[in-house]
């Protein structure tokens, strides 16, 4: 039996997230019973049918009690609250951990409601689909992804040690950093796309006439890249207003890159298309 061995998990939002680390954990044979906190039956009985939990319940209060790993995976501006609630009710020894896509806020706010014993291990995998609900989880969501985890000089360094094997086993490559340098990326590479996304399809939406349905001709290009406007507005919502200044940083950044591009269409600089194109290719064809 591994030294990291969960005997109760208690996931809080059962979901594509939750429900996926839930999974993967269980089929690394990592974690004994798991128990699903969450509001809406139809969606916690779904996960007791598929096996991603063993058991429910609508009160945080009960769920947490005697878990040795609760893991919040409710929208960001939600986490603090949440958390607020549970911690008081935690055992000692506990450890508390997120998948939320924003850290910073999330980490000052819940670290000074710390009982003392009950740790907290900030973390977000990076990975996830625009599909959502527990039926959207599968066991394989974080093979190959990686998985950010923030700690503080607060942060226990057992605690972290346990949710780091813990996200290894769900497959993941798990790296150490800042919350404010995480804040950053993930604006970058993250953030800023789904915001680009959105924009977009609202934007072709207004290039149409008002008679003429005209996304009914979008073809594979338009689709692929559009694909994560299909995310839950609730979870974008809050991810923005969360990472307000770093994601108001790369948009501008954008804007400036964009608007190059309109300025050189303008002109029909044709030397400078190509080059701006070919340096784009070259870099994702370097990702890839």
């Amino acid at each position: 039996m591994s030294d990291f061995y969960v005997s109760k998990l208690a996931v809080v939002g059962v979901g594509l997230i939750g429900g996926s680390f839930a999974l993967a954990l269980k089929q690394a044979g990592l974690v004994g019973e798991v128990v699903g906190i969450g509001r809406g039956r139809a969606n916690l009985e779904t996960a007791c049918e598929r096996g991603i939990i063993d058991s429910f319940t609508h009160s945080l209060v009960e769920g947490v009690a005697e878990a040795d790993v609760v893991f919040l995976a409710t929208p960001v501006r939600t986490l603090a609250r949440v958390a607020a609630e549970a911690l008081p009710y935690m055992k000692k020894g506990a450890v508390l951990t997120d998948g939320g896509s924003v850290k910073a806020e999330v980490v000052a706010a819940i670290e000074p409601l710390l009982p003392e014993g009950v740790h907290f291990v900030p973390g977000h995998p990076v990975a996830g689909t625009e599909r959502s609900g527990a039926e959207a989880a599968f066991a394989t969501l974080y093979r190959g992804r990686r998985c950010i985890l923030t700690p503080t000089s607060r942060t226990d360094r057992g605690a972290l040690e346990l949710i780091r094997q813990l996200w290894r086993a769900a497959g993941s490559e798990v790296v150490d950093m800042t919350p404010e340098k995480h804040d950053h990326i993930l604006a970058a590479i993250s953030h800023l796309p789904h915001m680009v996304a959105y924009a977009l399809v609202n934007a072709v939406v207004g290039c149409g006439d008002q008679d003429e349905d005209i996304l009914s001709y979008s073809a594979g290009g338009f689709r692929d890249f559009t694909r994560i406007a299909s995310s839950d507005p609730t979870m974008w919502r809050d991810i923005a207003l969360s990472n307000r200044e770093a994601l108001l940083e790369v948009i501008g950044i954008f804007e400036k890159s964009l608007a190059t591009v309109k300025s050189d269409i303008a002109a029909g600089n044709a030397d400078a298309l190509f080059d701006f194109f070919q340096r784009s290719k070259q870099r994702r064809d370097a990702i890839v």
